[in-house]
């Protein structure tokens, strides 16, 4: 494994805004799960779905943090094959399920925002629950053959990767075999699963705000669009840097390293550090939960 090449003897320095990132990702995601999970006021599908959205954001960086900090405190940087398949299958698979999750999350700000009436009826505890588990199975499941062929490639020259962890992309590079099955089926099943999930977000936005323009207020208007703002953000935070990294890789392959390193991190960390933050600030009950968790005892006195 790779660290950040040419700082080799300021990793110990680089590491500590790491830890930072992780440490408030990892807390931020662990603090919305613990409320949606005591509070009965967030007992509602809009929660359910954002503590599905937090749990694949730690799926997607926790997989990581090990062999980043083996790599940047001098542990090792060697890692085992099947180590790392295994967590090239969980990076892979959690970047995919956060997407179908936005996905489930786009169609419940339709469904909220234009059939209301309903909103309860047709997102059932049920229903939500089929959709998590399809949501995973439908990320997991077309990783299987992309990774399943790893295991037949020999990788007779260098077997050094350029990342602190393992990515697809990275490892069959080192292949000495023919590798046109694995980047064909990767390019499809990424244009494939993004592709889907984005034209469906984009499409439930559509109705969305041809049901607002309805609205006749204008404050009317302004609080249905506020309700989306959070999940908006969630969606450029995780597809701009997934397309910049798979632009990277595939048509910049002779730049910088560092610039491979950069886009890699930035895909990995930032999501799972903004969107709590995120939806901290702009959710009024999520916010409330916060408060209530850090000062109980001035809450409760306030309120009584």
């Amino acid at each position: 494994l790779t660290g950040i090449p040419g700082y080799e003897e300021f990793h110990h320095w680089i590491s500590i805004p790491f830890c930072l990132l992780y440490l408030v990702g990892i807390m931020g995601n662990c603090t919305i799960l613990h409320i949606v999970r005591t509070d009965p006021r967030l007992h509602e599908p809009m929660y359910y779905f954002l503590a599905m959205l937090s749990l694949t954001d730690m799926g997607m960086s926790l997989p990581t943090m090990i062999s980043l900090f083996r790599v940047l405190w001098s542990i090792s940087r060697e890692i085992q094959f099947n180590t790392c398949v295994v967590q090239m299958f969980f990076i892979h698979t959690f970047s995919f399920t956060e997407s179908s999750v936005l996905l489930a999350m786009a169609l419940d700000r339709y469904v909220a925002i234009c059939h209301p009436l309903r909103y309860a009826t047709i997102l059932t505890p049920t229903l939500i629950t089929k959709i998590g588990i399809a949501a995973l199975l439908r990320s997991a499941l077309p990783v299987i053959p992309n990774v399943a062929r790893l295991a037949f490639f020999p990788f007779c020259h260098s077997h050094i990767l350029s990342h602190s962890y393992c990515l697809h992309q990275d490892i069959i590079r080192l292949a000495c075999a023919d590798t046109k099955f694995n980047v064909i089926y990767g390019m499809v099943m990424i244009t494939l699963l993004w592709g889907m999930d984005s034209l469906g977000i984009f499409v439930s936005y559509v109705f969305i705000l041809h049901s607002v323009l309805k609205i006749s207020s204008q404050e009317g208007r302004f609080k249905a669009l506020n309700t989306c703002a959070s999940h908006i953000c969630a969606v450029l935070i995780l597809y701009v840097p997934m397309i910049g990294l798979s632009i990277v890789h595939r048509f910049a392959k002779h730049s910088s390293p560092l610039i491979h390193i950069f886009m890699a991190h930035i895909y990995l960390l930032v999501p799972p550090v903004l969107n709590p933050i995120i939806y901290s600030v702009r959710t009024k009950q999520i916010r409330q939960g916060i408060l209530h968790l850090l000062f109980p005892l001035k809450l409760s006195s306030s309120l009584m």
